[in-house]
């Protein structure tokens, strides 16, 4: 059943998911003389809403319908990618998942596991009422908070995380212009890496990237993510979702990346290394390897991703000359009275860190997808 807004009336019908969750009718959209309807993504659809969310300038690869099979296979998270559609023609996305934990809360979150979320519609009104939507379906779930992690602020009044920034960067036509457009000290490095032997190499699957990142996160004092994810990223997005490694003169792998492709966009969003990497210049080889393959792929805009303020990722993205712009995630708060603080900056999770640094790799391996499923 569809959630129906039509003209300048209101509507008591309700939208039943699969899930079993009773969404209920939100207001009209003014000014409009066909009806507006919020649906629930199906398989069958998934093509549509993909051509939407290409199209759509608010629109960022975690739009893609593929994380709905993410999302739920994988981390076993209930969805709900709600999608307004007026005419037969999609007009907005809201793909949002519910997190609930004993350790964490229960949360409505648009999206867990990445760095954008929140609706991508084709206007401000289409937009508000995909979001009274998933308001409704947050009570409805007796989440604590509903979280929209939007690129742009849509609501200065709600509580806001400011903890987070992207760093994003013209990508220009020719990979001369762009290794020269890198600070010198960062493009020292780079050459250094080069004159060390680096290669790199782009791989077929996610065994070289998950050896490196499991160790890398487990030498932080954090949990992995299960190589199970990543073979569904690489399954699910194709060649929009690739891995590259640098090996060292011998062979060996030394750093790694997993990047997501998106219309003239590269994004690096999962990352690893070895202790070697930091004296062969390996990591700042690693990104200008894939900046420079990004360029010949026709690539214009280098995303370098999601930091947090006061962390030495921030400071190397800085180092290469992006600029943090501040991330607008937006929460609706139920059941609490503030912002939850979910991520290793949070004092109170120094312990466990140190705890978990101790842990054998391997078991830390078999526990971790345990805990982090349950982050997002």
């Amino acid at each position: 059943m569809i959630l129906a807004i039509s003209g300048s009336a209101r509507v008591a019908v309700t939208m039943k998911t699969k899930n079993g969750a009773q969404v209920p009718a939100t207001e009209a959209v003014p000014g409009t003389d066909q009806p507006l309807a919020i649906r629930e993504l199906a398989d069958s659809d998934a093509s549509c809403w993909d051509a939407f969310v290409l199209q759509c300038p608010g629109a960022t690869f975690f739009h893609r319908a593929g994380w709905k099979r993410v999302t739920e296979e994988v981390f076993g998270h209930r969805s709900w990618f709600l999608y307004a559609e007026r005419g037969g023609a999609i007009e907005g996305v809201l793909p949002l998942a519910q997190v609930r934990s004993t350790l964490f809360g229960n949360a409505l979150v648009s999206l867990p596991f990445c760095v954008y979320g929140g609706v991508a519609s084709e206007s401000a009104e289409v937009a508000d009422a995909l979001e009274r939507t998933a308001e409704d379906l947050a009570r409805r779930l007796g989440v604590e908070h509903l979280e929209l992690r939007n690129v742009e602020s849509r609501h200065p009044d709600w509580p806001r995380q400011d903890l987070y920034v992207t760093f994003r960067k013209e990508i220009v036509p020719k990979a001369d212009d762009n290794l020269l457009a890198i600070p010198r000290k960062q493009r020292a490095m780079v050459r250094k890496g080069i004159k060390n032997g680096l290669r790199s190499e782009i791989d077929a699957d996610a065994g070289r990237f998950f050896d490196l990142y499991s160790d890398n996160v487990h030498r932080h004092g954090t949990p992995a993510l299960p190589k199970r994810y990543f073979e569904t990223l690489m399954a699910t997005f194709g060649q929009d979702c690739e891995v590259l490694t640098v090996t060292d003169a011998a062979g060996n792998p030394v750093s790694s990346v997993l990047s997501f492709y998106f219309r003239d966009e590269v994004l690096p969003y999962y990352a690893g290394d070895a202790l070697a990497a930091r004296e062969l210049a390996a990591n700042d080889f690693k990104y200008w390897e894939l900046m420079r393959r990004a360029c010949e792929r026709g690539c214009k805009v280098f995303d370098y991703g999601r930091s947090k303020r006061g962390t030495g990722s921030f400071d190397f993205k800085k180092n290469w000359g992006f600029a943090p712009q501040p991330l607008s995630y937006e929460y609706r708060l139920y059941r609490r009275d503030a912002i939850p603080q979910n991520n290793p900056s949070n004092p109170k999770y120094k312990a466990f860190i140190s705890l978990w640094r101790k842990l054998p790799r391997g078991l830390a391996n078999r526990l971790g997808p345990y805990i982090v499923r349950n982050l997002g």
